[in-house]
């Protein structure tokens, strides 16, 4: 009954008031009614919003004018959480209205679609000739494939679907959005390959499958996408080696493989990458060294190699990254020392080498330490220990060095004094006030010779007398 209500209402609005047929054409106006009806809780809207493009605006729906006939036309339609009022209506679905909207160039809905089950339709790509930007992200209830008719969708330039429970695999026809520019589908359910026609996306800056369940190789065709300045296929099944060719790409800014399953080692052809900023390719199986090269990538904000099965040293070529701000290389099997330089890099707020097989001295200064405090992690080498000059929180596992007394420094200094033999105390109980090299310094061994000698002269005096 509310249905027919709502379409006798417009049909009225529509033939009685010339006004509108003035301003709009009748279909379009409809089609805008039914769906801002499929959508938002307010059986009102088209009362509240008789002239959507003028006279009585919403501040999610923009219009432009069309060169002959002068109407308006709906060019853009937003449902998000920067406009509260009125919320999704609980039964909030795709209409197939929106095909009355031709001259729709932007669709963006987000956390509509909760309840009721939503699947995009087909027809959507096939009819929206100037499409450009659809966002549908953070729908639960958005499920299903999607569909292959996206490769028709020429004009667009932004496709993001993320964080919904789209399933299926990538269609092939992706490869047919040759204008687009940012393609974002993660945090979904798909699976399959990454499809080659993927590398027919010459205009891609932004790609992001984050977060599904794809699998197989990384496709080579990547390396064709010379714009690109983000990779993000992180956490999912994928395998094999890392393209040589996506060292080519001169863009590239974030490269993030991380939670994978793919091999080693980094490829050569990376030093390449001269304006890459985050390199992110950790709890993947490389099984091979810190390449050397990486040093020379000197944008490099961020590395994160952790549990990749690393061996070798830690090399010294990474200090000389001096814009990186975190180093995160633990849970591998790097062994030998930990180079001081990286100490003095002026941007370093987080150093995570823990759970290694490192050994030697540390020898940072105390205020990188205190910069750091808990960012800085060396827990798991039990091979390292602190420099005897350093203050570090006593939170921190890391033991100090043995000192040439046999003591360690994160005794206090009362117990230390109790467990060191008369003449280190009598040493120390003066030092106070006179410097050991003006302290006549006495012989461990003689001293015992000599208190012999003592006992052993009052037992023969016992004996003679």
């Amino acid at each position: 009954m509310a249905s027919l209500s709502f379409f006798l209402f417009t049909l009225l609005l529509i033939s009685s008031n010339t006004i509108a047929t003035q301003e709009m054409e009748q279909q379009e106006l409809l089609g805008l009614f039914e769906v801002m009806g499929s959508l938002l809780n307010d059986h009102d809207w088209p009362k509240a919003h008789p002239f959507p493009c003028s006279d009585t605006p919403w501040p999610g729906v923009k219009c432009e004018i069309g060169p002959s006939p002068p109407f308006f036309h709906v060019t853009k339609i937003h449902i998000g959480p920067d406009i509260l009022d009125p919320p999704c209506k609980i039964s909030a679905n795709l209409s197939d209205s929106l095909l009355k909207l031709p001259y729709l160039k932007s669709l963006s809905i987000f956390n509509c679609f909760t309840s009721s089950s939503v699947a995009l339709f087909p027809a959507l790509f096939d009819s929206l000739l100037y499409l450009e930007h659809l966002s549908l992200q953070s729908n639960p209830s958005l499920s299903g494939e999607i569909p292959s008719s996206l490769g028709n969708a020429a004009s667009l330039r932004v496709l993001s679907l993320s964080q919904n429970s789209l399933n299926g695999v990538i269609p092939l026809s992706i490869g047919g959005l040759v204008c687009l520019e940012q393609l974002d589908l993660s945090y979904n359910k798909l699976s399959g390959e990454v499809p080659q026609s993927i590398g027919g996306l010459k205009s891609l800056s932004i790609l992001d499958l984050s977060w599904n369940a794809l699998e197989g190789e990384l496709t080579s065709s990547l390396g064709q996408l010379q714009l690109l300045q983000k990779i993000d296929l992180s956490s999912n099944q994928l395998r094999g080696k890392i393209p040589l060719n996506l060292g080519t790409l001169k863009r590239l800014v974030l490269l993030d493989l991380s939670h994978n399953f793919i091999n080693g080692p980094i490829p050569k052809s990376f030093e390449g990458l001269k304006n890459l900023e985050y390199l992110i390719l950790d709890h993947n199986p490389l099984n091979s060294l810190v390449p050397l090269f990486i040093g020379s990538l000197e944008k490099l904000k961020s590395i994160s190699l952790s549990e990749c099965r690393i061996e070798g040293s830690i090399p010294m070529s990474l200090s000389s990254l001096k814009t990186l701000t975190a180093l995160s290389l633990s849970h591998n099997n790097l062994s030998g020392g930990i180079p001081k330089e990286l100490g003095k890099l002026p941007n370093l707020d987080l150093l995570n080498l823990s759970h290694n097989q490192l050994s030697g001295e540390v020898y940072f200064t105390n205020g990188f330490v205190r910069k750091l405090g808990k960012r800085l992690d060396l827990r798991g080498n039990y091979g390292v220990c602190w420099n005897n000059n350093m203050s570090v929180d006593s939170d921190d596992e890391t033991p100090y060095c043995l000192n040439s007394n046999g003591g360690t420094k994160n005794e206090s200094e009362e117990d230390y004094k109790k467990i060191q033999p008369a003449w280190n105390q009598w040493e120390d109980d003066n030092s106070s006030t006179t410097t050991r090299s003006n302290h006549p310094s006495w012989d461990k061994n003689l001293l015992l010779s000599f208190c012999a000698f003592v006992v052993e002269v009052v037992l023969c005096s016992c004996l003679l007398l």
